[in-house]
């Protein structure tokens, strides 16, 4: 058959392959550029850092920015720092109202301890002034306290039966009365009877667990034992919101009537503690083997929009 191809048309077969030489060539150079870069560390955050955060938890929507306004890192060995964090012991001889069997000490290493990086509140099993567990409580208190914003704990749970720990926050002054008039906002709990199950909850003088009206939200997360995982509140003046990672679990909205079913128009602390039993810890008794155990927590990070 006659070809197409004139004499003095260029072989295109013959300057496709040096074509070819040279793009591989770019792309091998741009590979490696790229992998020479340092890689920053999930750590590696700024006092003055600003995030852009969308409503769900992403950060790809800088129409909702929030700076970053208090941290924890846990870069440092030892007790955690005495200028963020305080203990609360004042409620061990009634049980915290909730018939805890721990004793929460304070600023002791077995309890509540930095190292590599992370937090840990260890659970213990031993005879400690009266009680025969002995866990931290540890309080923002006066150290951090927010009206609305995002917070942020990111961390890893103690499992076994017994276990009882919590992330979660109060009002650092109690203007409506006492609990639960004073508000409660619960970012996580689990129960080691129930594994898996995180809540999420508030607590008001209108909902509450007393009256059997109290308001939550649960996730099942399958990893929550071994892995890190994100605990966040994301907080305005009309709801609440509270999330696994990306996964918003629970909303509590402002229904605008008043202090009895939104106290949460005051600045709050955080708290977090490892409960060993109590009413709801407790339910399926407390096994005695898997003592010691640990909530780890990676950091704590609270934002508040510019």
């Amino acid at each position: 058959m006659k070809s197409d191809k004139s004499p003095n048309t260029p072989d295109m077969k013959k300057l496709f392959i040096p074509v070819l030489s040279l793009i591989a060539i770019f792309l091998l150079s741009s590979s490696n550029s790229r992998s020479q870069q340092p890689v920053a560390t999930t750590k590696a955050i700024s006092e003055l850092q600003v995030l852009a955060f969308q409503e769900n938890g992403s950060q790809d929507n800088p129409k909702t920015k929030y700076e970053l306004v208090w941290s924890d890192e846990f870069n440092y060995s030892g007790l955690p720092d005495s200028k963020k964090w305080s203990y609360d012991t004042g409620g061990n001889a009634t049980g915290w109202g909730n018939n805890e069997a721990q004793y929460y000490t304070s600023a002791r290493l077995k309890n509540s301890e930095v190292k590599g990086g992370n937090l840990y509140i260890n659970a213990i099993k031993e005879d400690f002034e009266g009680k025969k567990y002995t866990s931290a409580r540890l309080i923002t208190k006066s150290k951090g306290d927010w009206l609305y914003g995002r917070v942020e704990v990111r961390a890893k749970l103690p499992d076994g039966r017994g276990m009882w720990p919590a992330i979660w926050m109060l009002p650092t002054v109690w203007t409506y009365g006492d609990w639960p008039a004073c508000g409660e906002i619960d970012i996580m709990e689990n129960v080691g009877y129930d594994p898996y199950v995180i809540v999420g909850s508030a607590h008001t003088e209108l909902y509450n667990h007393m009256k059997g009206t109290h308001k939550n939200g649960k996730i099942t997360i399958s990893d929550c034992y071994t892995e890190f995982h994100n605990y966040i509140l994301e907080w305005d003046a009309s709801e609440y919101r509270v999330y696994v990672d990306s996964q918003l679990f629970f909303t509590y909205k402002n229904d605008g009537t008043g202090y009895r079913s939104w106290p949460f128009d005051k600045p709050f602390h955080l708290l977090l503690n490892v409960a060993v039993g109590g009413n709801w810890g407790g339910q399926k008794g407390i096994d005695d083997s898997i003592f010691p155990r640990s909530m780890v927590v990676d950091y704590v990070r609270v934002y508040q929009k510019k």
